[in-house]
């Protein structure tokens, strides 16, 4: 399986990675998202293998007979670059491509989205009764304190960091607040910065609530169990937010 996109994406579709499990399995996903796939038998980067360059340059040598040695590809990558897929086809690669994000319009969640397009190569695994929510095991015991993610990849989803501020001086009131921020993210004052995806998904699965914009780590704070409260702006949260038991949306406006 073959799965670009942001963390959050990787995270939403999950349940339909999750649900292609068979004797042998290799997810192939952004290097940063590494650390979050726990059921493959093995995982690599998309740069590390070469396949970006597939079509655009000579590809690494042996990537194209290491493609062929694979019963079936299901790929998220390449399905809107036509001449890609045509290569594909050329080399007579087992691949299915799919449609990396749901269509503009779209009222259906994303992870059933995901779900919907491999049913039929998931047989009996992926009927009515499929776990449609994404899970990221830690096994760690949860703690004292809320954190809040105050960013996003978009500036047009943040909450304004003020608002942010007020909601840390109520919950002070009841328990200890960690900021945290991610690599890309702006300079903010104490917050915690954990670069390794995993990492960063057991500490949030230690925070006994979480609070965050429509972001990747939203998402990844939700599939770790950990309550979560998301706020939501110009995004459908019918289609991007996390689910989960202890998830709650609240939409705000400019």
């Amino acid at each position: 399986m073959i799965r670009p996109g942001a963390i959050g994406d990787l995270i939403v579709s999950l349940p339909a990675l999750e649900s292609l499990r068979r004797d042998y399995l290799e997810v192939w996903v952004p290097s940063r998202a590494v650390p979050l796939v726990r059921f493959a038998d093995r995982v690599r980067s998309i740069a590390s293998t070469g396949l970006d360059l597939l079509g655009v340059v000579d590809p690494p040598a042996g990537l194209v007979e290491e493609l062929r040695r694979f019963d079936s590809i299901v790929s998220w990558y390449g399905a809107n670059r036509r001449e890609f897929r045509e290569l594909i086809d050329a080399l007579k690669l087992p691949c299915r491509f799919f449609p990396a994000l749901p269509p503009d319009g779209a009222t259906m969640h994303a992870t059933d989205f995901y779900l919907d397009q491999v049913r039929d190569l998931c047989g009996h695994l992926c009927g009515p009764a499929c776990d449609a929510t994404p899970r990221i095991r830690c096994g760690v015991p949860r703690g004292n304190f809320a954190a809040i993610h105050p960013f996003s990849g978009s500036a047009r989803k943040n909450w304004p960091l003020e608002k942010f501020r007020q909601v840390a001086r109520g919950l002070e009131r009841i328990l200890p607040v960690c900021w945290c921020a991610g690599p890309d993210d702006p300079p903010l004052a104490g917050a915690v910065r954990i670069d390794d995806l995993y990492e960063l998904a057991c500490w949030l699965a230690e925070a006994r609530l979480y609070v965050g914009n429509d972001s990747g780590i939203t998402h990844l704070a939700a599939a770790v169990g950990t309550p979560v409260l998301a706020l939501f702006g110009p995004t459908d949260p019918a289609v991007w937010a996390p689910r989960g038991p202890n998830v709650r949306v609240a939409r705000w406006k400019a």
